[in-house]
């Protein structure tokens, strides 16, 4: 074993690192080992990468301060090395969601997962939802994204990042993978296992990690991980693609996890990941006794990855991708165009209609169109208490008696649904030709993929894009539906720069005092009402304008602190 006494310096973290851990690593990379020790003392790198629903790389860098000092991640199109000093948390621009921080070597099982616009994606193991901010890049506000994590706590960041970074076409779910698989077979393009993991690979990023790694043994991760692939696997259509990855080096994570798979489910092949400096080719020597799954086969090991922190700027990690055989005859040629366009045939009539009741000023209820809704809606108020939307939630449409000279009526309220559309046509621009369905749960509406199968019997989180909550027979937008619109589709706006006093004074949650001409409205609307803040064009959250004075509507949760 390498002397740990060769590694100097004020502090070295070495000594902590589990002797057992230690021993296995040496076996493991032989002549290697000594420079794989003194990564654990080496500076630690800083990534964040560009959210593509709301600019590019080269459009980052012409506003950002912080654009001089950052470098390209190999792997990731859009990922970026920053300085340590640098703090891109406390910057407006990530509060309006233009990038999101993450460590370089996770930005690689995403890239490996080869995203198209239009298709439908899971990511069964998401929080706190980096990789799902970054399949959202890529598909464009397109197709569907389904994310998913099984701990309840882990899904509030996890649907926050979604909301933070304006994705629109995204499902939150905390579900068990079984539970998901019973409603999704055979459906999703694509499919993300970034399982957990006996975390291995993070040591240097978070020391933490080495306690975890002492309490929870890798057999019980294996265990984990065997079932969730399981469960993956009947989920992925014929002609699919999954990529499985984790953050550790242990081959029974790894290497022996993707050859069990290989000989439990033949019509799964291993798709050579292409050579890029630094990455190392899986180890077939590691994969253990799989004697029964063939040479060929367990050769194909070769073309995983593994990412070492002595032979890249990044941490540790594994990554596999698995293609299914077979072509899914619906998803096939017309059927992906088609998820791509903006709304679905059916959706497309469905908006149509809608529209032209609003010209009308809603005067009558679309029938057909709202007994569909209705029935969605109250089947998913059946649901155990797993939609956090108050007390009202599961209680139905109801009337009011409103009297005049001591004669009562009974006069029926307007649906959240219907709410929706009209705030829709007062405040944003095109509202109606946006990609989903609206649905209530309860006084809250989301916008959801059209194509979605129902959701019925899981635990949902966020059943689309939020848009808002009918309180009051009215409409209020959410902070998501600010985040997920661009300044044009807004019907009144105000931009200041992000450096500008105003937008920091909006961002701590203060009241903001503007003139009229600063605001830009879309002709033939008047300047009162709700009004669309920016930050170098970028939405920030909503206020509402009256008499020179914006009051302030950005939840306390999302306040800069």
């Amino acid at each position: 074993m390498g002397n740990e006494e060769n590694w100097q310096g004020e502090y070295s973290m070495i000594g902590n690192l589990p002797r057992n851990f230690t021993e296995k690593m040496e076996k493991i990379l032989g002549e290697e080992y000594d420079k794989f020790m003194s990564s654990y003392d080496a500076p630690r790198v800083y990534g964040l990468r560009i959210n593509r629903l709301k600019l590019d790389v080269k459009q980052w860098r012409e506003i950002s301060p912080m654009s001089e000092g950052t470098r390209q991640i190999p792997w990731a199109e859009d990922g970026l090395y920053y300085a340590e000093g640098e703090r891109p948390g406390k910057h407006p621009h990530y509060h309006a969601g233009l990038y999101y921080i993450q460590e370089p070597s996770a930005m690689a099982p995403v890239e490996l997962l080869d995203v198209q616009r239009g298709h439908r994606v899971l990511d069964l193991c998401a929080a706190p939802g980096g990789k799902s901010t970054q399949i959202a890049g890529k598909l464009q506000g397109s197709g569907v994204l389904v994310t998913n994590d099984n701990a309840r706590e882990r899904t509030k960041a996890l649907a926050k990042n979604i909301e933070l970074a304006g994705v629109r076409n995204a499902v939150v779910l905390n579900e068990e993978p079984e539970a998901i698989a019973a409603v999704f077979t055979e459906w999703f393009d694509r499919i993300l296992v970034d399982a957990p993991c006996s975390g291995e690979g993070m040591f240097r990023k978070d020391e933490s990690m080495i306690g975890e790694w002492e309490k929870h043994s890798i057999q019980r991760c294996t265990i984990m991980q065997h079932d969730i692939l399981e469960h993956a696997a009947a989920m992925l259509a014929p002609g699919g693609r999954m990529v499985y990855s984790t953050c550790t080096f242990s081959p029974e994570e790894n290497e022996q996890q993707i050859a069990r798979f290989l000989l439990e489910h033949p019509d799964f092949t291993i798709i050579a990941v292409p050579h890029i400096d630094g990455w190392e080719a899986g180890r077939a020597d590691l994969a253990g006794d799989v004697g029964a799954l063939g040479e060929e086969r367990l050769l194909s090991i070769k073309g995983t990855v593994r990412l070492w922190p002595h032979r890249l700027e990044g941490e540790g990690h594994y990554v596999a991708v698995l293609g299914r055989s077979g072509i899914r005859e619906e998803a096939s040629g017309a059927a992906i165009a088609a998820a791509a366009r903006p709304l679905a045939n059916g959706a497309a009539k469905a908006a149509n209609a809608k529209r032209d009741a609003l010209s009308a000023g809603v005067k009558h209820r679309e029938k057909k169109l709202d007994a569909r809704e209705e029935r969605r809606a109250a089947k998913r108020q059946t649901r155990n208490d797993w939609l956090n939307v108050g007390t009202e939630r599961n209680k139905p449409k109801r009337t009011v008696a409103q009297g005049r000279e001591g004669e009562a009526a009974q006069i029926q309220e307007a649906s959240p649904v219907e709410l929706w559309y009209q705030f829709a046509e007062q405040f944003a621009v095109n509202a109606l030709s946006w990609p989903g369905v609206p649905v209530a749960f309860g006084s809250r509406v989301y916008l959801q993929p059209a194509e979605l199968p129902a959701l019925d019997g899981l635990r949902v989180v966020r059943a689309g894009w939020y848009v808002g909550e009918a309180a009051r027979g009215r409409f209020e937008p959410s902070h998501p539906l600010a985040m997920g619109l661009t300044q044009e589709e807004a019907v009144r706006s105000v931009n200041w720069s992000a450096s500008d006093e105003q937008t920091l004074r909006f961002l701590k949650g203060e009241t903001l005092f503007v003139g009229e001409a600063d605001m830009k409205v879309q002709a033939g609307a008047g300047t009162k009402g709700y009004v669309l803040i920016c930050a170098d064009g970028f939405p920030i959250g909503w206020g509402k304008y009256a008499g020179g004075m914006i009051k302030n509507e950005l939840p306390a949760g999302w306040r800069w602190m």
